[in-house]
């Protein structure tokens, strides 16, 4: 697996821009502060104009002021941010779980020279049923070059309206020449719930069951969490209940490398799991407190001893990964397994800026979990201070960054898709130079969580034995 720059289609831009002072009116003199510190910007600003050693254009110009405020809201918090109107266009196609586009993963291959290259197409899209394949280097974008262009302008270009024609021009493992590939741009549908595997009769299809004779394991659900968008609580209601009804003895809800997302979706999934009780509450400092709790109705996996459940996490789950997460260690529902989760705990309300679409992200309150303990991690906050999610005592399975790091790349390489059509073969894997030193990776985190269910499920049988026994 080469060791790719990988970014989902539907990624948005890491740099929000826009200031929002300038444009805004200009406070009357009799708020001193507020009209001095307006003006402070607007000096500086004038004055790189007039005397910066080479011209500054407009858009530089913008960016510039742009970079002023995020610079400064980022030293209140990492997670306050302006959003101009091209990444808030984004932002709200990754919440809403869909956009206009052709279906295909892109990043940078360092091994072809930086090339924009073809991570994998989502089966079932245009781009897949068109012939784009795994390792298709992009040479073209209708007709422009993609040499030294930056990804979020690729993105923006491959993206669009449903029904709109896209030409992709592009190098195919292996041939010699690039080859032209009309494709009619679809609406395309984020997935936010994932197996481990694919089906390899229907490979735009996850098994949710962990495969037997790889883990020793029979009947344990196995669902990846990637992100909490809008479809995300529907995406999991039907996988737990197909599960369910397949007879499914424990499962696991792998929540590693989930930056969050929607509140809601959160407090939906938990609540899948959950009779009673509080999920979570918000409080803030001009903020009315929020408490979200669980109803009975349209809980799965009930009774509760009858399906154990285990629940991955690491450093980087953040956000809405640590209220699901939280919601069931509190409630004794789920194991955590893992590292110390991230510690992003705040709320961020999304207010509109001036009259271009832009929109300042503010923090305006806290998470709390269920147990009235603090999920969010201040930047002063130390290793022995209440924050986050850890694990439960004895299911620690502390990483080092390199492994994590492989990790990621194995994660990545088993959701690839190879095959052109269903139902064909996958093309070899083009191996690069280091897959051959190393040994082939263990997921030491999923394996310890399998050897849980495992024994919760023994334990479980060996019950039901004992009550046949009485009975007879």
């Amino acid at each position: 697996m080469s060791r790719r720059n990988l970014a989902w289609l539907l990624g948005i831009a890491a740099v929000s821009l826009l200031a929002f002072a300038v444009f805004r009116p200009v406070p009357s003199r009799a708020d001193s502060k507020d009209y001095e510190m307006v003006r402070l910007i607007v000096d500086v600003l004038h004055e790189v104009r007039d005397k910066y050693a080479v011209e500054v254009d407009e858009k530089r110009e913008r960016k510039l002021v742009e970079d002023m405020i995020n610079g400064g809201l980022e030293r209140l918090d990492p997670h306050s941010t302006y959003i101009n109107a091209s990444d808030w266009k984004q932002f709200e196609k990754t919440s809403k779980g869909k956009f206009g586009g052709i279906g295909i993963q892109v990043g940078y291959d360092r091994q072809n020279r930086g090339q924009l290259t073809v991570i994998s197409p989502m089966v079932g899209t245009p781009a897949y049923k068109a012939g784009v394949l795994a390792g298709d280097m992009i040479v073209k974008i209708d007709g422009k070059p993609t040499e030294n262009m930056r990804l979020s302008e690729a993105i923006d270009m491959i993206q669009g309206k449903p029904g709109d024609k896209i030409t992709l021009t592009v190098l195919h493992e292996g041939g010699k020449e690039p080859v032209d590939i009309s494709i009619v741009r679809d609406t395309i549908m984020i997935e936010s719930v994932l197996g481990d595997l694919r089906k390899p009769e229907r490979p735009g299809e996850w098994d949710f069951f962990l495969d037997k004779k790889a883990y020793g394991v029979d009947r344990v659900g196995y669902i990846r969490l990637t992100n909490f968008s809008e479809t995300a609580a529907d995406e999991m209601r039907a996988a737990v209940a197909q599960l369910q009804k397949d007879g499914a003895q424990g499962l696991i809800i792998d929540l590693r490398n989930d930056p969050g997302g929607l509140l809601q979706s959160a407090v939906e999934i938990a609540d899948l799991f959950l009779t009673s009780g509080r999920i979570v509450s918000t409080k803030g400092r001009n903020e009315k407190e929020e408490v979200y709790d669980a109803k009975e109705a349209g809980t799965l996996m009930l009774p509760a001893d009858r399906y154990p459940i285990a629940v991955l996490i690491n450093k980087y789950s953040a956000s809405a990964s640590e209220i699901l997460a939280a919601a069931l260690q509190d409630h004794d529902r789920a194991v955590i397994i893992g590292e110390r989760s991230y510690g992003k705990g705040s709320v961020q309300n999304i207010i509109s800026m001036g009259g271009d679409g832009g929109k300042l992200k503010l923090t305006t309150a806290h998470y709390w979990r269920p147990s009235g303990k603090n999920i969010h991690r201040l930047p002063d906050s130390k290793e022995s201070d209440e924050w986050g999610v850890k694990p439960n005592s004895g299911f620690d399975v502390p990483m080092k960054d390199e492994e994590r790091y492989d990790y990621m790349l194995y994660r990545n390489d088993r959701d690839v898709v190879r095959a052109k059509k269903d139902g064909e073969s996958a093309p070899p894997k083009k191996e690069d130079k280091d897959d051959k030193k190393k040994a082939p990776f263990v997921d030491r985190v999923l394996e310890k969580a399998v050897d849980h269910l495992k024994k919760e499920i023994d334990k479980r049988g060996a019950a039901l034995d004992v009550m046949d026994f009485k009975k007879a």
